[in-house]
């Protein structure tokens, strides 16, 4: 197991202690559970999407709780009563699980599916007005203005 030390850059910055925590704390927890697999889709500059595979999970079984930065997927082991017989092989995992993902600020949960044994989720980044880039004038005037390319015109001319 190889682990990364922070420790240099921790000493140059300012304020990314939460991004640090958050990759070591990755590191820490990542003990190779791999149940249930799944993709993570950008499907756009500020859209995003996660596919679970839950196959034998019902809607019921399933529990999705969104907090800030954190989704948590939750399913929930049941006992099926529905088995008639002894069974000869059991191939078709029916454990619970937990599965967390750290979202970024402002990363909210749209909707979630379950079709054809795949969970859905989509997520949108919606960063409020007060937070978004903003142009400021100097002295009242435009700190930046388009010059008109007289070459352009010289060109349209002839």
């Amino acid at each position: 197991m190889s682990r990364t030390d922070f420790t240099p850059y921790r000493r140059t910055t300012v304020g990314f202690d939460r991004l640090f925590d958050l990759l070591e704390g990755q590191v820490r927890n990542n003990n190779g559970d791999n149940y249930p697999p799944f993709n993570i889709e950008r499907r756009g500059d500020d859209d995003y999407r996660i596919t679970v595979a839950v196959a034998g999970f019902r809607p019921q079984d399933l529990d999705i709780t969104a907090q800030q930065n954190l989704l948590v997927i939750q399913g929930k082991k049941r006992e099926d009563d529905a088995l008639q017989g002894d069974m000869l092989h059991i191939g078709i995992a029916n454990r619970g699980f937990e599965r967390r993902f750290e979202l970024a600020d402002y990363v909210r949960v749209e909707r979630a599916d379950l079709e054809n044994g795949l969970l859905v989720i989509d997520l949108v980044r919606e960063v409020p007005e007060a937070m978004k880039p903003k142009k400021i004038a100097v002295n009242g005037q435009p700190t930046l203005t388009a010059v008109p390319d007289s070459k352009g015109d010289e060109a349209d001319a002839a």
